[in-house]
């Protein structure tokens, strides 16, 4: 294994063969030859890992998933990370080319721990959708902004592993998303930076859901919240002590 990584890639997949191939050669297109792509794969039953066998790439490494979902699923992935900066990803959109030297330069230019940049949405077909996630979602930074409505999403986010990799694992069980979890962590410490560059398509399709077109009823909405308050409350505590 290589010590000297400058990215590392975290793709959660699950049964995503129809659309893994041209998000892993868009991926790999923009990373360089000391990067990696660190793949969990929660049990799928499709041809998804053979697909991306079939790339024989050592960049790549491929991890059997907890089974406990997409967030733990997530977090297998990010334990696994040994780069300086982690880049989240899911296994149905496509990266531009420059995504990986826009984010590094936004990390150099503003001293943060989170930057997260914009994006296309698409159908399944490459049908725009919406031109700018960031003006359909109002995105931007700030906890108690991102708290009463979630704006990070993770397919667009990266972090310094140095800063947040150890504070944020292990993701609560009962919070809903972990891009909010990783957002507003990196608003404390230091604070994310939204970038206007669109640098991925992300794809839309009946087979994958997200906070995009996910909604919940009032009541499920005030307990989602609390709930996260209070892991957030818990989490900083135990941050504190380790540092007394």
């Amino acid at each position: 294994m290589q010590e000297n990584v400058r990215v590392s890639v975290a793709m959660a997949t699950y049964n995503g063969e129809k659309f893994i191939k041209e998000q892993l050669e868009s991926v790999l297109a923009s990373l360089g030859p000391e990067d990696e792509v660190v793949i969990s794969d929660d049990g799928s039953t499709d041809a998804t890992k053979v697909v991306i066998s079939s790339f024989d790439d050592q960049r790549i490494r491929l991890l059997e998933g907890p089974g406990k979902g997409i967030k733990k699923n997530f977090e297998n992935a990010i334990k696994a990370c040994i780069g300086k900066h982690i880049f989240l990803c899911d296994q149905d959109d496509i990266w531009e080319k420059e995504k990986v030297s826009a984010v590094l330069g936004a990390f150099e230019k503003y001293k943060c721990p989170v930057v997260v940049h914009d994006c296309v949405v698409t159908d399944s077909e490459g049908k725009v959708l919406e031109d700018s996630f960031f003006r359909f979602r109002k995105s931007g930074a700030g906890v108690l902004k991102n708290i009463v409505k979630n704006t990070y999403i993770g397919c667009c986010m990266a972090f310094d592993s140095d800063i947040l990799k150890k504070i944020i694992l292990p993701i609560p069980d009962n919070i809903v998303m972990h891009d909010q979890w990783i957002g507003v962590f990196g608003d404390y410490f230091g604070g994310s930076v939204f970038i206007p560059d669109k640098l991925i398509k992300y794809r839309r399709h009946g087979d994958n859901s997200s906070e995009i077109d996910r909604h919940f009823g009032f009541a499920t909405m005030v307990r989602n919240r609390l709930r996260f308050i209070k892991e957030l409350s818990k989490r900083r505590k135990l941050i504190n002590r380790q540092t007394i």
